[in-house]
């Protein structure tokens, strides 16, 4: 653990001021705010989502206990009808006449106060019995053309006293009363001696019930199903005259509940009620901008301050550090601030007026010595220039020579042409670098020279990156490998041979490349020459071997501060490559 702490501070160490301040923003600031609002968020909407469903349980209970109101006043009538012995009487009594049983029911109806004893109620009741004196009409029916309804077969089915029924009205029969109905059933046998089998159906108010469903006015849809059908619902589903639909968003159902009524089984679904939490964010946008703005914006602003207050003068004070290798260090002027750094600053300059001091009587003595010796140098550049003149020439003299002896042709003007080209660049020194292209020229016109001289024998090719036409390079470089090449490599060879001239750029590296398909070197020779190019200097050049090459080679080692290479190839017999490769950035356009 101490050693990952350790590794972990020295990694530290090497990242910059300005982004160790963003990780303090970042992981003291922001992720910290980050994780606790979305703590908050989250507590915020699981409590929302409790309240949710709290308030869908809510529903259902009172839901639940409304349906149970109205089937319990239904009970509740016909269990009176049930026990009143006045209405088993006139349903057991056997009637002479229709007119008797008018009269009867009209003795009835006002003598045993039957109304009053069932309270007030708009559902319909209906009572059936076996009687077959009895005629049917009002509140008293006989119980034979019932026997085959599917609402006389679940009584009977059900071996209880009284049941509670859900079903549609498909028959014909012209009515003004809803063909949904939800009825309560009972058989009216707790006079036990009585002889005839009596039924009392009461049908609630469909309509009633419906419309107070609707007016409790629920904050979710609410669905009241039997067997799947919806019964009650506030939202619509409520036709009186059409068949129960059937529920199927069991996908959005948050909350369902069952129970039991008079040996039904009846379902409570509650919709999920569309959520409020995102239109709450929408609603407090402005609040919640206001608390980013806050918590992030202005902690990242300060942030911001703090960082340039530091990592600005902390910029200055490295660019005044990195003129240290000027010939009079610069003091800081706009020293600020009472900290730390201002501190430092302060000592920068006083450390500055010290070296300065020290500058004066010792760097600048050394500088006249180098100043000197770099004289010196050019003054040995110059006279390597006048050795390399005569050394042209009479090699080009000597073609013309050689021309003129075998052939008697008027081509001589035209080599005396080439000879006039090469010689006002070779003695114009008014700077020792030139562009590829002026180079590039030069090497063509002595090559086509050289050509008069060996004819058919010598073929060559210069393939120069258009790229590379402007780089500026120390006059006479391609040349004197491309005459190396004729000279050594052509000049002893019987055979047809060629030379390449290639320049090009590849990764920011300058590449020449001369190649010739003459003799070759020897291996004993070839390592030798190698050491003198990568080695070549002033002393070396006094011993009159190999003038033009190592000349070359030194005056591009001066101009890229020795950091050319070379690389020698040969083959004896067959062919030689020299490649020699500069950085880029010590060539200029």
């Amino acid at each position: 653990m101490g050693q990952r702490w350790k590794r972990f501070r020295s990694r530290l160490d090497d990242y910059k001021l300005r982004k160790k301040l963003k990780f303090l923003y970042i992981y003291c600031v922001l992720l910290p705010l980050i994780i606790t609002d979305s703590v908050i968020i989250y507590i915020f909407i699981a409590s929302e989502n409790a309240n949710v469903q709290r308030g869908m349980e809510n529903i259902a209970s009172a839901v639940k206990y409304n349906f149970f109101y109205d089937v319990e006043e239904a009970a509740g009538a016909t269990k009176k009808i049930y026990m009143n012995k006045y209405v088993n009487q006139f349903l057991d009594k056997q009637f002479e006449s229709q007119l008797d049983y008018y009269l009867s029911y009209q003795a009835f109806m006002k003598d045993s106060l039957f109304e009053s004893s069932i309270g007030s109620t708009a559902s319909k009741i209906t009572m059936y019995a076996d009687n077959q004196t009895i005629v049917s009409g009002g509140k008293f029916k006989r119980l034979s053309p019932v026997r085959d309804q599917e609402w006389y077969h679940y009584l009977i089915s059900s071996n209880q006293d009284g049941v509670l029924y859900i079903y549609y009205d498909s028959s014909s029969i012209p009515t003004v009363d809803a063909k949904k109905r939800i009825t309560f059933l009972r058989k009216l046998n707790f006079y036990q001696r009585d002889g005839f089998e009596k039924i009392v159906k009461m049908d609630l108010d469909y309509s009633s019930m419906v419309q107070s469903f609707t007016k409790m006015n629920y904050d979710a849809p609410v669905y009241v199903c039997w067997n799947n059908k919806i019964i009650l619902s506030n939202q619509g589903h409520s036709g009186l005259w059409d068949d129960f639909d059937t529920f199927d968003l069991q996908s959005q159902v948050g909350y369902e509940t069952t129970f039991a009524s008079y040996g039904m089984d009846l379902q409570i679904y509650v919709l999920k009620p569309k959520t409020v939490i995102l239109s709450q964010i929408i609603n407090n946008i402005p609040l919640i901008s206001l608390l980013i703005m806050i918590n992030t914006v202005l902690p990242w602003f300060f942030m911001k301050m703090i960082s340039q207050s530091f990592t600005e003068r902390l910029r200055e004070l490295s660019e005044a550090f990195k003129r240290v290798d000027d010939e009079k260090l610069m003091e800081i002027k706009n020293v600020r601030g009472e900290d730390e750094i201002g501190m430092v600053m302060r000592n920068y300059n006083r450390m500055v007026t010290t070296i300065n001091d020290l500058i004066q009587t010792v760097y600048i003595d050394r500088l006249r010595e180098q100043e000197m010796d770099i004289e010196r140098q050019n003054a040995e550049l110059l006279a390597l220039h006048s050795q390399i003149n005569p050394h042209f020439l009479f090699n080009a003299l000597e073609s013309i020579r050689m021309h003129s002896l075998l052939k008697n042709e008027k081509e001589t003007a035209c080599m005396v042409e080439q000879l006039a080209r090469m010689e006002r660049q070779n003695f114009d020194w008014g700077t020792d670098f030139i562009t590829v292209k002026e180079e590039i020229s030069f090497v063509e016109a002595y090559l086509q020279l050289q050509k008069y001289r060996f004819g058919d024998r010598l073929s060559y090719k210069l393939d120069i990156m258009e790229e590379c036409l402007d780089y500026r390079i120390p006059k006479l470089t391609i040349v004197t490998f491309a005459e190396n090449a004729c000279v050594h490599g052509i000049e002893s060879k019987s055979t047809q041979g060629w030379i390449f001239v290639r320049i090009y750029l590849k990764d920011e590296m300058f590449y020449l490349e001369i190649e010739d398909t003459g003799e070759g070197i020897e291996e004993s020779f070839l390592e030798e020459l190698k050491y003198k190019m990568e080695h070549a200097s002033i002393d070396k050049l006094k011993d009159k071997k190999g003038v033009g090459i190592l000349n070359a080679c030194l005056r591009l080692k001066m101009a890229t501060e020795d950091k050319v290479s070379f690389d020698l190839e040969s083959e004896a017999g067959l062919s030689t490559m020299i490649t020699i490769k500069i950085p880029v950035s010590y060539l200029s356009k």
